[in-house]
C-alpha cells in the first residue's frame, strides 16, 4: 500500500513538473491573446526604480494611449482564407472493394460533425492556433445533449500539459499527457460518485459541507500516462485464439497446460514474453488521492487527446500572433506620438504675467479655464504689464507617416498577410492577372500554417472513426444514415483524408 501511495504521488509530481514547464508557453499565451483582442498597453516597464503598466505610465504623463489593433485584423483575414478553403474531412478507402463501407463511414462521421458542430469549432480551434500556436482536441465517449455520442471538447491550452522532454513534432514521443479539471462539487458526483456513499466521501476529501454543491469548486488531474510492461503474448493451439495476458497470469497458463499433458494432450498455450505499449488513465486530487484510475478503454488504446503545437522545436512553441507584436506595439506608440504632437500644436502654452493674476485668484483656475471650451479668463490689466498670451509652433513632419506605413507594411511582411488577401488593390489600374498572382503568393506564405492544421484534422478524424467504429450500436447508426449495420461487420480499412 505504501508503495502504492509513492507511485501515486511521483504520478502528481510528474504531471505537475509537465505543466510548470509550460509556464512560460501560458504566459506567452496570455500575452499574445491581450493583444490580439486590443489589450495592447498592459507590458511591464520600469520608470526610475518603480514597475508599472504601459497603461498607467502614459496616463500619468498626462497623455492617453492609442491604439490601431491591426493583429485583429490579421487573424480574421487568416481565418477568412481557412473558411473559404473548409472541406469536410472524409474516409478514402484503400481497397477498391470497401468504397461502400467509406461511404458508409464519410455519412456517419458527416452526422458526428453536424452533432459536434465541428466546422464552428475548428474555425475556433484555428483562432487558438492563430493566437498560442497550440490547439487540443478531447475525443470520448459520452453524453451529447440528450443522447450519447462520440464527442469532441476543445480544450484550453492553458489547462492541458504534456511531457514537453518529447521532440517528436507528432507526439508519437509523448510518455504523459492530461489536464486540469475545474468544476463544481455537484459535477464531481455526478462523475465519480457511483452510489450515495460515494458522495458522502467525496465531500470527505474535498471537505464540502453539507448543501454546498453549487457554490465548492474542486479541481481534478487527469493524466494519461503511457507504459511498457512485460506481458505474455499466448496463443491456444486447441483454440487458435491469440490473447494477451498479464504477468500474474503466468501461472494460470502453467497449471492449464500441466492439465492438459496430464490428460495426453499436445495442443497446449505457447507463450512468449513481449513488451506492451498501454496508456493508463488517472483522475485525482491536488493532494494525490485517486478518484478513478484504469487502462484505456478505446480501440486505439491511446490517451483521447488530439494536439498539435506549431511550430514545435525543440519543446518551444511560437506562435503566429507572437512574430507581429513587435510592430504592434511599435505602430501604437507612433499613433500615440502624433497625437501627443497634434494636441500640442494646436493648444500651446499660455504665458501669464504675475501682475495680471485678479486678487484673490489661483493659477490652476486660470489654467483649467483656458483648457475648457469656450473658457473665460478674467484679468486686471496693468500699466506696463504685458497682456497674457498664447505661444505655440506649428507641428512640423518629422516623418511619423512615413514610419506608420513603414510598419505596416512590415507587418504584412511578416505575417504573410498582404493587401491582395485582404481584398485591397494597390492601384485602381492592377490587372486581375496580377491581382491573382499576389492572392497566391500570399496564400503560399500561409501555407504552412494552413497544411499544419490539417495534419492536426487528419489526426483528430483518426480518432474520430476509430471512436465511431468501437461505439456506434446500430440504433446509432440508424439514427445517423437510417439503416442498420453492425460494425462488427464494418471494419474497413479505411484511411482518414482532408480533401
Amino acid at each position: 500500500m505504501e508503495d502504492r501511495k509513492r507511485e501515486d504521488i511521483a504520478l502528481l509530481a510528474r504531471a505537475m513538473e509537465c505543466r510548470d514547464s509550460l509556464a512560460e508557453f501560458r504566459r506567452e499565451r496570455e500575452r499574445c491573446k491581450r493583444f490580439t483582442y486590443g489589450d495592447q498597453w498592459n507590458d511591464t516597464i520600469e520608470d526610475r526604480g518603480i514597475k508599472m503598466r504601459e497603461h498607467d505610465y502614459i496616463v500619468s504623463q498626462g497623455n492617453m494611449p492609442l491604439k490601431n489593433n491591426l493583429i485583429r485584423r490579421l487573424v480574421r483575414n487568416v481565418l477568412g482564407v481557412y473558411r473559404n478553403q473548409w472541406h469536410t474531412p472524409r474516409c478514402r478507402a484503400r481497397d477498391l472493394r470497401e468504397t461502400d463501407d467509406a461511404e458508409l463511414m464519410n455519412r456517419l462521421l458527416e452526422h458526428n460533425m453536424e452533432r459536434n458542430r465541428l466546422e464552428e469549432l475548428y474555425a475556433r480551434s484555428m483562432e487558438e492556433f492563430l493566437i498560442s500556436g497550440m490547439v487540443v482536441h478531447k475525443k470520448w465517449f459520452g453524453r451529447l445533449g440528450p443522447d450519447t455520442d462520440c464527442r469532441t471538447d476543445l480544450v484550453s491550452p492553458s489547462s492541458f500539459f504534456f511531457d514537453t522532454s518529447s521532440r517528436d513534432f507528432r507526439g508519437g514521443d509523448v510518455t504523459l499527457a492530461g489536464e486540469i479539471h475545474t468544476m463544481r462539487f455537484s459535477e464531481l458526483a455526478a462523475t465519480f460518485a457511483c452510489k450515495p456513499s460515494d458522495i458522502a466521501v467525496l465531500r470527505g476529501i474535498y471537505g464540502v459541507p453539507q448543501g454546498e454543491s453549487e457554490s465548492a469548486v474542486c479541481v481534478v488531474y487527469e493524466i494519461w500516462e503511457r507504459r511498457r510492461p512485460l506481458r505474455l503474448r499466448c496463443r491456444d493451439r486447441r483454440s487458435g485464439r491469440m490473447f494477451t495476458a498479464g504477468a500474474d497470469e503466468e501461472g494460470v497458463i502453467m497449471r492449464e497446460n500441466k492439465k492438459r499433458l496430464s490428460r495426453g494432450e499436445t495442443a497446449l498455450v505457447e507463450t512468449r514474453w513481449v513488451t506492451d505499449e498501454i496508456w493508463r488513465y488517472t483522475f485525482m486530487t491536488p493532494e494525490g488521492v485517486i478518484l478513478r484510475r484504469g487502462d484505456s478503454p478505446y480501440a486505439h488504446k491511446s490517451h483521447p487527446y488530439v494536439f498539435k503545437a506549431y511550430p514545435y522545436i525543440d519543446g518551444e512553441i511560437h506562435s503566429f500572433v507572437s512574430d507581429i507584436i513587435d510592430q504592434q506595439k511599435l505602430t501604437n506608440r507612433l499613433i500615440s506620438m502624433y497625437d501627443w504632437i497634434l494636441r500640442a500644436s494646436a493648444k500651446g502654452v499660455l504665458l501669464f504675467p504675475e501682475g495680471s493674476l485678479p486678487d484673490g485668484a489661483d493659477i490652476n483656475d486660470i489654467a483649467d479655464e483656458w483648457c475648457r471650451f469656450n473658457g473665460v479668463i478674467v484679468y486686471r490689466p496693468r500699466a506696463g504689464v504685458p497682456l497674457p498670451q498664447q505661444v505655440s509652433s506649428k507641428s512640423t513632419d518629422i516623418g511619423i507617416t512615413e514610419l506608420l506605413e513603414i510598419q505596416m507594411k512590415m507587418m504584412e511582411d511578416i505575417s504573410g498577410v498582404n493587401g491582395a488577401l485582404q481584398g485591397k488593390l494597390d492601384s485602381n489600374s492592377m490587372s486581375g492577372t496580377l491581382y491573382n498572382q499576389q492572392t497566391q503568393n500570399s496564400l503560399t506564405a500561409l501555407a504552412d500554417l494552413l497544411r499544419s492544421f490539417d495534419d492536426f484534422m487528419t489526426d483528430a478524424t483518426a480518432k474520430d472513426i476509430s471512436n465511431i467504429r468501437q461505439y456506434y450500436t446500430p440504433r446509432h447508426i440508424r439514427r445517423a444514415v437510417g439503416v442498420t449495420i453492425s460494425m462488427a461487420d464494418n471494419q474497413s480499412d479505411a484511411q482518414s483524408v482532408k480533401e
